[in-house]
């Protein structure tokens, strides 16, 4: 768990530099994410690392906390606002000390853990392991979100092979949430690590490939850019339904910007 754990405390560092630094007009950004202003952002990430670590710390506490926050609930726009409002309440400052300690508790009580332990979280328990990808494939999206917002170019390293690893691994989920049958035909990934290393996943017979930089990847199944609007080269009926559908993470089935947005 070290290496997620470092790595996970590393992409919580780098949104941290990003939105620490910001005035007040920064803050009140609209960003394209369901039309949430930058704090907003923060807001909801340091809800759910709240949650996580009470998820891994107390599980019993968790689960209480979970019936609460889905019961009379209405509308998907209505969790997003229970889950918004604790840190709207906040001060700036008071929520960047919330999110710092809940994140520090969260990684303390992840690094003793055993890959394979498994952690109740809002739909199946998952392994702390991928539980741990999770947290830094959502502080990765939603730290897009603030930058795409403010116009800012961030510089990514070697971690995104954990997202890129959780797209790929979500392959059938990303049919599956739509009730559409997965496709049984595989698919080859080949992409460029910010290093410069290559990353490679499914057979290399495979008809049908995508290729290419690991960020533009990793942008499209966490749904923040259209596929049209990367440099992937997508061959193969397969891989461009996947690409058009994928998504990396919970919920419901959403379909991200239209192509065109950040062309």
């Amino acid at each position: 768990m070290e290496a997620i754990c470092r790595d996970l405390q590393d992409e919580y560092q780098c949104l941290d530099d990003l939105v620490a630094v910001l005035g007040d007009e920064a803050w009140a950004a609209l960003t394209h994410c369901a039309g949430w202003k930058v704090k907003d952002q923060i807001c909801h990430i340091a809800y759910f690392d709240a949650a996580a670590r009470e998820a891994v710390t107390d599980a019993p506490a968790f689960a209480r906390s979970a019936a609460a926050l889905f019961k009379d609930l209405d509308s998907f726009e209505s969790f997003n606002q229970r889950t918004l409002t604790p840190g709207r309440k906040m001060t700036r400052d008071e929520l960047m000390n919330w999110w710092r300690e809940e994140r520090r508790l969260l990684i303390a009580a992840l690094r003793p853990l055993d890959p394979k332990d498994r952690i109740p979280w809002y739909g199946p328990p998952m392994s702390a392991k991928s539980f741990a990808t999770a947290r830094l494939m959502e502080t990765w999206a939603h730290g897009q979100d603030v930058a795409d917002a403010l116009k800012i170019k961030r510089k990514h390293g070697d971690r995104l092979k954990h997202i890129a690893h959780l797209g790929f691994t979500t392959f059938a989920w990303s049919f599956a949430n739509r009730n559409l049958p997965v496709p049984d035909k595989p698919v080859r990934l080949e992409l460029q690590a910010p290093s410069g290393a290559f990353w490679s996943w499914g057979p290399e017979t495979a008809l049908d490939l995508i290729q290419g930089s690991a960020e533009d990847f990793c942008l499209v199944v966490t749904q923040r850019r259209h596929v049209d609007d990367t440099g992937l080269v997508v061959r193969g009926e397969v891989a461009r339904e996947w690409m058009l559908r994928a998504q990396a993470f919970a919920g419901p089935p959403d379909n991200g910007p239209p192509a065109g947005m950040f062309r």
